[in-house]
């Protein structure tokens, strides 16, 4: 009897030493976003805000650079050449792609946290070197310098955020970042469009807002916390296990996933990126309409991503997978219809509205919403920021590739720019539809175990 009672006293010893640490689990779980049902605290909608804004200070900085691109190349007689390269090196493209290569990798190896702590100052300096250019020289570095900023920050701050959140308002919350994208250039274009008849002057006042809201938010993140995910995972340095390693991205789930998130972003990205930036400047060319009504026109296409990402995004991006497709096709086949009207129509200023009003409610459906929440989902957390940090970079190299032909492009009518966009819009859609995997609702925890199990 007493041997078999000892047995049962372990066994309940055991038990009530389970149950108790499954109790000092739900604090981390909670801590982590796991709590019931998608609800969403105050402090994490305060870490998405903080964390979003290197969306808004990674497509102000595009927009501001796009605003006085046909100002500065006047100033500083720049070719249409010098113009494509402006633009290929910065914040929309090469500079950002090769921050992004650098900073997601760091941020998985150091952490979030000494990622985001110093690479708003770095980005303030490039800001600052911008709005103060009075050569060639200050323009194009502090260009180069902005676009490694921004690369860097946003794999990081993304993966901080679906890393505090809830598993069904992961998306709800990394749309929210998207949101922060529509108001950087929003607020840049109305400040560009209250300025414009200060020429040059207006648009370096512009440049020095963002170098303010930068100096703010840096100044506001040293307060945040690193990703208990992250230092869960990371497990204090210790050896990295195999399926933790650069190499673990190139096979199996992880590639198909690499290969998948590269595609639908890349081809999307083009489309976007040249009308965040080249909008005004093609307009404002094409003698469609004034400076003043370029930059109103592409402020409008902002106003409405915005709107229409907290109503149509936030809102259905964590229900079903079914959803997800339903929002992703109806998405893509308003934006290849955006694009499409060039090629139907004359480009005066109601064709370009049409275009502006369907490629922005589209994108807010299928863009790059879902390519956040879809490069937190379905990779593991040590190489989360790795694997964004890869397709983002990627996707703004071939931006920078693309955007040394589209002056040369537009000189010749937007039909061709028109056409190629329509053709890669396409192609992004098709693929984002008929290969979305289904991760929604599920913890990344989830997500990990299944995709690890998953055949070849």
């Amino acid at each position: 009897m007493e041997p078999r009672q000892a047995r049962g006293e372990h066994q309940d010893g055991h038990h009530n030493q389970h149950q108790n640490q499954r109790r000092n689990e739900r604090p981390r779980e909670q801590e982590r976003g796991e709590q019931a049902d998608g609800a969403v605290s105050r402090q994490q909608w305060t870490w998405s805000v903080l964390a979003g804004m290197a969306s808004y200070l990674d497509a102000g900085s595009i927009v501001a650079l796009g605003a006085g691109l046909a100002l500065f190349q006047s100033y500083l007689h720049l070719s249409s050449g010098a113009v494509g390269a402006l633009a290929a090196i910065g914040p929309n493209a090469i500079g950002c792609a090769i921050g992004a290569f650098i900073g997601g990798r760091l941020g998985d190896k150091l952490g979030r946290k000494r990622i985001y702590k110093y690479d708003l100052l770095v980005y303030a300096l490039g800001i600052l070197c911008i709005a103060l250019a009075f050569n060639a020289p200050m323009l194009f570095v502090g260009t180069l310098v902005v676009g490694i900023a921004v690369g860097a920050d946003v794999p990081t701050s993304l993966a901080l955020v679906a890393e505090f959140s809830p598993a069904k308002a992961r998306g709800k919350l990394l749309g929210f970042t998207q949101v922060a994208w529509g108001a950087g250039p929003l607020i840049v274009l109305i400040l560009a469009y209250l300025l414009a008849p200060l020429d040059l002057l207006g648009i370096r006042i512009v440049f020095l807002h963002l170098f303010v809201v930068a100096l703010v938010t840096w100044a506001l993140r040293r307060r945040l916390t690193e990703s208990p995910r992250w230092q869960s995972a990371s497990d204090g340095g210790k050896q990295v296990p195999p399926h933790h390693r650069v190499r673990a991205l190139f096979g199996g789930a992880n590639l198909r996933a690499l290969v998948w998130t590269a595609t639908i972003y890349v081809f999307w990205n083009i489309a976007a990126g040249t009308g965040g930036i080249f909008t005004p400047y093609i307009i404002k060319t094409l003698h469609a309409g004034s400076q003043a009504a370029s930059v109103a026109l592409s402020a409008v296409g902002f106003a409405i991503g915005m709107i229409a990402t907290p109503l149509l995004f936030m809102k259905y991006a964590d229900h079903s997978h079914r959803v997800r497709r339903i929002m992703w096709g109806a998405g893509g086949v308003m934006q290849v219809v955006a694009y499409g009207a060039y090629l139907v129509f004359p480009f005066t200023v109601p064709v370009i509205i049409l275009n502006i009003v369907l490629f922005a409610v589209g994108g807010a459906l299928a863009g790059e919403a879902f390519y956040k929440v879809f490069s937190q989902e379905l990779f593991p957390t040590m190489l989360r920021g790795t694997a964004q940090g890869i397709t983002f970079g990627v996707a703004r190299t071939c931006l920078g590739v693309w955007s040394l032909f589209v002056p040369t492009l537009a000189t010749a009518g937007i039909r061709p720019v028109a056409a190629l966009l329509s053709l890669f819009l396409l192609v992004s859609a098709v693929v984002g539809y008929f290969f979305m995997p289904n991760t929604s609702g599920k913890s990344l925890e989830q997500i990990e175990s299944e995709r690890s199990t998953a055949p070849g």
